[in-house]
């Protein structure tokens, strides 16, 4: 009888608590030191949903079919630009429609939006996954899930059987650095939320760090679609994310800092 280790359950819980309790935190702090609103926050998790989640994976259904999708340099290239052209477009419209809609808006709105758009990433694609993951790991080790399997008969079976048996083999530091690499990405995001919010609510001459933003996020990407590809190894990617992360908010302080700001989001009479 197959049995995952605690040490994975574990590793999967604190994943769940990088990628969904940290969200949330900090957002609050963000809430509480610089009065960061709800709506811009909201606003990040719509425009995740409808321009990464379905806008870009509708575009994906389409052109990974072709025969250019089987060559690696045109999926590498292609992966990276949609990633940045879709996400960022949804800065730069969400931002529009928030200023057709508010004035002085703070830079506080972009670290909130920043918060819903990199929160919502974290929770679909690492939160859910790890809470099934633990569900699944704690029926493997009690027996209950002989009961599910009894149910199932041949291929289904077999393929349930198959995905019980590499869960319980998967190497417990993996399922940790899931949760690690949403804390990166979350990072990311906001930094790239702050260059977009400048671009919409600065001058026209600052319009530029718009496409800036589409091109650092292709690239921020790389190192992921490599991985993906079977170029990188895991460590390799994760370090080089780390080291985006820390660079990309270096890049938005400074941007930030050199281009100013308003200071309240409030609705426009």
């Amino acid at each position: 009888m197959i049995q995952v280790p605690l040490l994975s359950i574990m590793c999967m819980a604190l994943s769940v608590v990088l990628s969904i309790g940290l969200p949330v935190g900090v957002f609050i702090v963000f809430r509480w030191k610089y009065r960061a609103p709800f709506i811009p926050l909201l606003a990040g998790v719509a425009g995740f949903t409808l321009f990464a989640l379905t806008l870009e994976r509708g575009v994906h259904t389409i052109v990974l079919q072709s025969v250019l999708a089987q060559n690696r340099v045109f999926y590498v290239v292609y992966a990276v630009l949609m990633a940045g052209i879709f996400e960022e477009s949804a800065r730069f419209i969400a931002y529009h429609l928030l200023k057709k809609k508010f004035s002085g808006i703070t830079v506080s709105a972009a670290l909130a939006y920043g918060v819903g758009h990199g929160g919502i990433e974290a929770i679909l694609l690492i939160g859910l996954a790890m809470i099934n993951n633990i569900v699944a790991s704690v029926m493997i080790n009690t027996g209950s899930i002989e009961t599910v399997l009894a149910g199932l008969e041949g291929a289904t079976l077999e393929q349930a059987t198959a995905q019980l048996t590499s869960l319980a083999a998967i190497a417990p530091a993996q399922f940790l650095i899931g949760g690690i690499e949403r804390v990166f990405a979350l990072g990311i995001q906001i930094a790239l939320s702050v260059v977009v919010f400048h671009a919409v609510f600065g001058t026209k001459r600052r319009q530029w760090l718009y496409p800036l933003a589409i091109a650092v996020h292709a690239l921020v990407d790389i190192p992921v679609v490599l991985y993906q590809v079977q170029v990188l190894k895991l460590l390799t990617t994760e370090v080089l994310i780390g080291v985006s992360c820390v660079a990309l908010i270096a890049m938005a302080l400074a941007i930030h800092r050199k281009l100013g700001a308003p200071l309240m989001l409030t609705r426009k009479a």
